[in-house]
């Protein structure tokens, strides 16, 4: 595995990422944060491409193709950005903080979610944008679409909706799970993260009505001896290899973890901070990893970081550290860091 930390030559991320992802087809990075800037980071070019500031915090981001995106905003805001001629538009609004944001290719459709617990479906090739809304019982959290099914963590529930009939969930799935993200399992089914650490899959169709999937504890090794687990903040899929997966938690950990077997694939080396955001690039060659204090209070020492890892099994990593503080909540540093990873050993998994 090989990796490196991006650069933002002159103007450094300055808050925490809020998500990021690989663009559909290319290695172009979208990344969203609470600084209130979208950029595009070309990562083959190790060149970034685009930014665009505004008013409010950027609490989620979306590829619409290779060549415009979306992002929900703090501001209750839905805004779109044209990457190539670098202009963007109000798209639409939520009536309180707007969480998360959906972009299918195959409908043309633009699905949001809220903190004012309404899920919205907007026609991106309508001028009458707004096509559905739902109301459900607490705000949405998190959201992720696989083909035509919208994938909607709403508490310990996952909804799940058909994108042609978005008039009405067609399943409810409960977890038995207090719900931080929820992402698509291929084709089959989606992953579920909890705030104490456990991951829950379920399948769209499984074979056996009475067990439709299970859950576990992921565990980093370094703390499997703790009572209390961190959040798993992201899980990603590799589009590569069947049935293998990467969490990552709140301590910092990124794992990959064979859903089959249940069993630890392999473990980085632990990050200064807490992990914000994975994603894999379309081919499973390019695994992006942002990384980012959570607020713990309003002065905090503040970093964020973003690797890209070339893929292999296994791996040591050297981290040279410099960082400087600031006091300010709207001056917090960029941290300096030197990252060298080596293939190493096997990739056999651990137990």
């Amino acid at each position: 595995m090989n990796g490196r930390r991006l650069e933002f030559v002159g103007n450094p991320i300055q808050d925490a990422i809020s998500r990021i992802r690989f663009a559909p087809a290319s290695n172009n990075l979208l990344i969203s944060s609470w600084d209130t800037s979208l950029r595009l980071y070309d990562v083959d070019g190790s060149k970034l491409t685009f930014e665009a500031s505004g008013d409010a915090e950027l609490l989620d981001c979306c590829f619409q193709g290779e060549a415009a995106a979306f992002s929900t905003g703090s501001d209750c805001s839905i805004t779109r950005y044209d990457l190539h001629s670098g202009t963007s538009n109000i798209f639409g609004n939520h009536d309180d903080l707007a969480t998360c944001v959906e972009y299918s290719d195959q409908t043309g459709q633009v699905i949001t979610g809220g903190w004012d617990k309404k899920i919205k479906c907007w026609d991106s090739r309508s001028k009458k944008a707004l096509t559905c809304v739902n109301t459900v019982s607490v705000a949405v959290e998190s959201m992720s679409l696989s083909g035509i099914i919208a994938m909607v963590a709403v508490g310990s529930s996952v909804y799940l909706y058909d994108l042609r009939k978005f008039s009405s969930p067609y399943c409810s799935k409960s977890m038995d799970i207090q719900i931080k993200c929820v992402r698509p399992y291929l084709d089959q089914g989606f992953a579920a993260g909890s705030v104490e650490g456990r991951v829950s899959l379920k399948y769209f169709n499984p074979s056996n009505q009475n067990n439709d999937g299970f859950a576990f504890r992921c565990i980093p090794k370094a703390t499997e001896k703790r009572h209390n687990m961190p959040a798993v903040n992201d899980i990603v899929f590799s589009p590569s290899t069947c049935g293998a997966f990467i969490t990552g938690d709140n301590d910092g950990y990124v794992t990959m973890w064979n859903a089959q077997s249940k069993k630890r694939v392999f473990e980085m080396p632990k990050f200064e901070n807490s992990i914000a955001s994975l994603s894999y690039n379309s081919g499973g060659q390019l695994l992006a990893v942002g990384s980012s204090f959570t607020y713990q209070e309003a002065n905090e020492l503040f970093a964020s970081l973003i690797i890209a890892f070339k893929l292999g099994f296994s791996f040591k990593m050297v981290f040279n550290f410099n960082v400087f503080t600031w006091v300010s909540r709207r001056e917090l540093p960029w941290a300096k860091l030197t990252i060298l990873v080596c293939i190493a050993g096997s990739s056999k998994e651990q137990e």
